[in-house]
């Protein structure tokens, strides 16, 4: 069996019981980087052995991966933080056993996504995740046109180093939207910042941009 398993994405304390209970039963935990999730295995002593499974190695694992579920043996399938296979390579693991009719299920947990939601104060009755954006501005824009006058509110995951020019491209293909940004969630220093698309670049200009953002946006007419 694969199991899908949420790890907390901040605060240890979010792990689930289910989660614990199955990652001491499975056979191999995989994950995209095996130094974090040692250390969430070490925090709760569990000692099961690490498959490393990412973007570089992923044509030369997944096949033995597969193998070794066909044997029967019990797969958890773990990201860095939250829910895998949301903007993980993780994804293509659940396809592939997915399409060998490999038994597969989910145990529910955190997830940024949901959770910077919640904290918006946008509307929540229906939303798009649009995931991590190009790199380059140009095809950031194109990327960001595709819902230019979608109604449902938008969610996006963006790094620190990017952060500031996305705002920027946002405004400049959505216009000054209400938005919100989460970042460091379920941590000490947890930090929701709402306004409109100026008001919080002008906000985050004067701060040390760390760690990964959840940035949240009004959709169109909203």
């Amino acid at each position: 069996m694969l199991y899908i398993i949420s790890t907390p994405i901040g605060n240890l304390g979010d792990m689930t019981l289910r989660g614990l209970e199955t990652l001491k039963q499975v056979d191999f935990v995989v994950s995209e980087d095996t130094r974090k999730t040692g250390m969430l295995l070490k925090h709760f002593e569990i000692k099961k052995p690490q498959i490393s499974f990412h973007a570089f190695n992923e044509q030369k694992t997944l096949p033995h991966l597969l193998d070794l579920l066909k044997e029967g043996k019990d797969i958890g399938l773990v990201s860095d933080a939250g829910t895998p296979a949301i903007s993980d390579p993780g994804f293509s693991l659940v396809r592939a056993a997915i399409e060998h009719e490999l038994p597969v299920t989910a145990v529910p947990g955190p997830t940024a996504v949901i959770m910077a939601l919640v904290l918006s104060g946008l509307a929540l009755h229906s939303f798009t995740f649009r995931g991590f954006p190009p790199r380059k501005s140009t095809a950031r824009r194109r990327f960001m046109e595709v819902d230019k006058d979608s109604p449902h509110t938008l969610v996006f995951y963006e790094s620190p180093y990017r952060l500031l020019d996305f705002l920027e491209d946002a405004k400049a293909v959505y216009g000054d939207r209400k938005a919100a940004i989460a970042n460091d969630l379920t941590k000490k220093f947890e930090t929701v910042l709402r306004g409109t698309l100026t008001e919080l670049k002008q906000q985050l200009c004067e701060e040390k941009l760390l760690g990964e953002y959840t940035v949240v946006i009004a959709g169109a007419d909203s």
